[in-house]
């Protein structure tokens, strides 16, 4: 597996796909290289009720995981998606930075 670069609660930017150029929160990270992102590859589900555990029947909508590769971490200091790499501080935490403007990710 590649070394993850993007957490959970990070704000992403979708760069490929149908859902291209819209934020959201990571919500979840899956263990295949892919990742559930707030509002974004939303797809209608078909519940049926289930009266035992109260559950109404309907359509319901819901994320369904898109890949690491089609997100960038979301860079509020220009505004856009922005490539991540480490870097060890003097204290020796191990933080992630913004390629473009070296700014601290993770403070």
């Amino acid at each position: 597996m590649s070394k993850i670069k993007i957490k959970k609660g990070d704000e992403v930017v979708v760069i490929a796909g149908k859902d291209k150029g819209r934020r959201g929160a990571i919500l979840k990270v899956l263990d295949n290289d892919r990742v559930l992102v707030e509002n974004v590859n939303m797809m209608k589900k078909h519940v049926r009720p289930n009266p035992n555990a109260g559950v109404t029947g309907g359509i319901v909508d819901k994320e369904i995981p898109i890949h690491i590769s089609n997100v960038m971490l979301f860079n509020p200091v220009t505004k856009k998606g922005d490539r991540i790499g480490f870097r060890k501080l003097e204290d020796g935490r191990k933080v992630r930075f913004f390629r473009s403007n070296k700014e601290v990710v993770d403070v």
